[in-house]
């Protein structure tokens, strides 16, 4: 009688580790299942399986609460029977050592704990859960339904046991939900897109454009602008002619038209514009006449907003105003398409007079233009938060003055690489030397990290008791 108890025990104990990898199972699957694969899912097989894996996933919160109970009330009932159990298979074997009558219960309940609590864990926790989240839909279709059941059996205590927690969770500031956000923000859906690169994923240029894509509401019109130390104009005096003419030079088919500068612009006019105008008429033809009205935007505006009204703008052309009413810059179509998909080259471009970034060998040639926040992605450097946004501006801050074609300066490290020098015991440093200064604006920079930053200090002292005197 004795060895069926026991053998009715093991049984017991081998369908309770069973019933908590159930629950452990169906908690994994459910929780790591997207609400548009159920959705799917329920589409292609549509049968009663499908669609109870919907209602669960929908009420999630009961389905889970269901399934803890479940987990402890097995978890319980298996210590409760393997632990007596086991001990009476260990009890002889321990007579059998030589261990003293006195102490022979205690070391075998001991040991049948230890037993007992590692096989539940794995055949009943770890091995069901590492199977769930491989492969959570397959493994959901097979135990939601028995879960299922045993909630509706037991829903009357689960759902008060859910309620009093909920309380508790809203006293805590926190409105309990009944299932996951099936909704991601832009910086989850940007980590999942990185996450997928590569093995059978996205392929690097997709990703990085599909990167940028979701980053571009965070930019601002300040960030996509064309500055205005850089945009070419036409005055209200120039002719038709003379539009031709600058289209010509300098490949750009629009131009604004202003009365002195670029505060007080009337207009843009396109290169079209002109070439439809007789040859004859061309020379005394003012742009100022073709001229059509452009919208002006604050600085601060979000990119999306910035792509909307250059949309909108018949000239695909805005002026971008600062906050204190002057021009800063403007935004053209290119600039926001280059934003998302990078430099856009055209037969009129010169791409190694053009390119923000190039690099030879060790060295990287740098626009003074390029963003501070783009250089960590195009060169490696992390460049740290001041009162500048572009690289330009940072080797202004950095020399305390307006630069000089050759001057050679230390960029400051970054937060990044500030944590990467302490972990790597690296002290290399960023060494820019001003390659081609366009009137008082940086235009191209050399960068290069270097392992000695003394002999750049050196450098850097030297040229400042130059300049003093």
């Amino acid at each position: 009688m004795d060895i069926l108890l026991s053998v009715l025990g093991l049984i017991g104990f081998v369908a309770l580790t069973a019933c908590t990898g159930l629950f452990v199972a169906v908690e994994f699957a459910l929780t790591g299942i997207e609400r548009s694969t159920v959705d799917d899912h329920v589409k292609t097989k549509g049968d009663s399986t499908a669609k109870l894996l919907r209602k669960a996933h929908g009420e999630l919160s009961f389905l889970l609460s269901g399934a803890q109970l479940g987990i402890t009330l097995t978890t319980l009932a298996t210590g409760y029977l393997a632990e007596p159990i086991l001990a009476r298979f260990f009890t002889p074997l321990l007579e059998l050592v030589g261990l003293p009558e006195s102490a022979t219960m205690t070391v075998a309940l001991l040991l049948s704990l230890v037993i007992a609590t590692a096989l539940s864990m794995v055949f009943g926790e770890l091995v069901p859960k590492n199977l769930a989240i491989a492969h959570p839909l397959q493994v959901g279709r097979y135990t939601v339904r028995p879960v299922w059941t045993f909630n509706k059996v037991l829903a009357a205590f689960i759902r008060a046991m859910n309620n009093s927690a909920n309380v508790i969770v809203r006293k805590l500031g926190i409105e309990p939900a009944d299932e996951l956000a099936s909704a991601r923000s832009p910086q989850e859906l940007s980590a999942l897109v990185k996450n997928s690169t590569g093995d059978g994923g996205f392929t690097a240029g997709k990703a990085r454009v599909l990167d940028k894509s979701l980053k571009f509401g965070d930019a601002r019109a300040e960030d996509l602008m064309t500055p205005r130390s850089t945009v070419e104009t036409l005055s209200v005096d120039d002719s038709a002619l003379e539009l031709i003419r600058r289209a010509l030079e300098s490949g750009h088919s629009r131009f604004p038209v202003t009365r002195g500068d670029l505060d007080d612009t009337i207009g843009v006019v396109h290169v079209k514009d002109a070439l439809s105008i007789p040859h004859a008429e061309r020379a005394r033809t003012p742009v100022a006449d073709m001229a059509r009205a452009v919208p002006t935007i604050p600085a601060s505006l979000g990119g999306d907003a910035v792509l909307a009204k250059v949309r909108g703008a018949g000239s695909q052309l805005v002026l971008v105003a600062d906050e204190y009413g002057g021009t800063a810059g403007i935004v053209t179509i290119e600039d926001v398409v280059e934003e998302i998909v990078g430099e856009v080259w055209d037969e009129h471009d010169n791409r190694a007079e053009d390119a923000e970034v190039m690099r030879r060998g060790k060295t990287w040639e740098v626009s003074g233009l390029l963003r501070t926040d783009e250089l960590a992605d195009a060169v490696g450097y992390s460049a740290p938060e001041g009162p500048y946004e572009t690289l330009g501006g940072l080797i202004m801050a950095t020399l305390g003055r307006i630069p000089e074609q050759g001057d050679v300066v230390l960029l400051p490290r970054g937060e990044r690489d500030f944590a990467e020098s302490l972990e790597s015991g690296n002290t290399f440093r960023w060494r820019a030397t001003v390659k081609v200064m366009d009137n008082r604006r940086v235009d191209r920079v050399v960068l290069r990290p270097v392992k000695n930053p003394g002999l750049v200090l050196e450098k850097e002292e030297q040229q400042r008791k130059e300049h003093e005197k």
